[in-house]
């Protein structure tokens, strides 16, 4: 029996998931490797960050998407090197032989070198972060009941940095709950003391969209009571105290870093396949630069276009269509027939603010409001992979619209160890 072709896909984000399965049945042999054993629906993350919908309802299991595809091996691991002249991944429960490699590791979240940065701030790209942030600001609300002096200050001060769509978005849900929400939970508690920040390095927020949707989010953010802070960086945090480049410091005990992305690139392969960003260099097909059987897609790709010379943006679409033309193509590839060149066809950026508020830039048209509100909704909402959760976050997005209010402010966390008896 002739032996199919082996493809080994790293990462079942956007690109990934997309990619195999647009891949025909039956025809590759394909593995899967990935940390985790479910896709994540990243864009909303910072709704279970804020206790608006649970984790389950946007991560997907991998092995129950793929259930009736035997052609199909998943692994749980990471890959620790590329061995390109061998045809091999190297991880740490074995190496996996590859005909067809494909990377489609993403992103990751860039403290650009500051460790102590690193080490202290929370980042928001993993379910596992998102519930990490819900826990914290639950347990500092409870802290609030007690703490005094400094602790007290810094408690009533979260920080959001990063004005792009998740850090605007984030800021807008943290509004919204001080508002709506904790002070019909901690009714001796006063949180008109409570203070929302938004930092953001250049002069606007949404600083990638147009001028009418920096204004419209910094309008809507100011008026919910957020204070934005612009042309600042956070040059250094303790964990407590917040410093940023102009001098002032701020004393608080939450901030959620949304500043930047970085690859998440794997070493072994050759330094000139690598960007200035840290994403590798692909042609027009998603071909690594430099070799002939090694492809990159979705936010670790950088492929250099007429209409996009600096790189396609890091968004779900494109990661989604490059995963789905580079299926097409290895097909094309295998009849011997010519490939298709990928080009991004810019369907337009949104991002939400709070209720009934949201940005909307389509090609044609830039709109804000409540019918931005609605059309981001149900954008979101479509792309969310099965019917069950479909209803589910729709669900819990009427409960929240109608009562102001979430039943989800659930502390996730494992508490003490029972007690054991050592002489038993």
């Amino acid at each position: 029996m002739e032996q199919k072709e082996r493809i080994v896909v790293i990462g079942g984000g956007f690109a990934g998931l997309q990619f195999i399965q647009n891949l025909p049945k039956n025809s590759y042999d394909i593995l899967l490797i990935d940390k985790l054993n479910h896709h994540q629906f990243q864009p909303l993350f910072y709704q279970v960050a804020t206790s608006v919908i649970e984790p389950s309802s946007i991560s997907f299991p991998f092995r129950k998407i793929f259930s009736g595809r035997k052609d199909i091996r998943i692994r749980l691991t990471h890959v620790e090197e590329i061995l390109p002249d061998q045809s091999m991944v190297k991880t740490p429960i074995g190496n996996f032989p590859f005909d067809t490699l494909v990377i489609a590791t993403g992103a990751k979240t860039n403290y650009f070198g500051n460790k102590n940065i690193q080490k202290n701030v929370y980042s928001l790209k993993t379910t596992y972060e998102a519930i990490t942030i819900r826990n914290s600001i639950l347990e500092n609300f409870e802290k609030l009941l007690y703490a005094e002096g400094e602790e007290l200050e810094a408690l009533y001060n979260i920080v959001v940095v990063g004005g792009g769509p998740t850090g605007v978005e984030l800021a807008g849900a943290f509004a919204e709950i001080k508002r709506d929400i904790l002070p019909k939970d901690y009714h001796r508690v006063d949180f008109k003391r409570l203070n929302i920040y938004l930092l953001e390095g250049s002069q606007h927020t949404l600083n990638n969209m147009s001028e009418i949707s920096q204004k419209g989010s910094f309008d809507y953010l100011t008026k919910m009571g957020v204070t934005i802070k612009l042309g600042v960086f956070v040059t250094d945090y303790d964990g407590t105290k917040l410093t940023m480049n102009n001098g002032e410091t701020l004393q608080t005990k939450q901030v959620i870093w949304t500043a930047g992305v970085t690859g998440n690139v794997i070493s072994g392969l050759s330094p000139e396949s690598l960007s200035h960003s840290n994403r590798y260099i692909v042609d027009r097909h998603n071909l690594v630069k430099g070799y002939d059987h090694i492809y990159a897609i979705g936010d670790i790709s950088l492929m250099q276009t007429p209409t996009y010379p600096k790189g396609h943006p890091q968004l779900a679409n494109v990661a989604k269509n490059q995963g789905i033309l580079l299926a097409k193509n290895l097909v094309l590839k295998q009849a011997g027939k010519p490939q298709k060149e990928y080009e991004y066809k810019d369907l337009g950026t949104m991002a939400t603010v709070g209720r009934n508020k949201a940005i909307v830039e389509l090609p044609f048209v830039k709109f804000k409001g409540y019918f931005a509100w609605v059309v981001w909704m149900f954008l979101h909402l479509m792309l969310i992979l099965s019917v069950k959760n479909k209803l589910i976050v729709f669900i819990n997005w009427a409960s929240n619209y109608l009562t102001k209010n979430s039943s989800l402010r659930l502390i996730l966390k494992s508490g003490d160890k029972p007690n054991v008896d050592e002489s038993a």
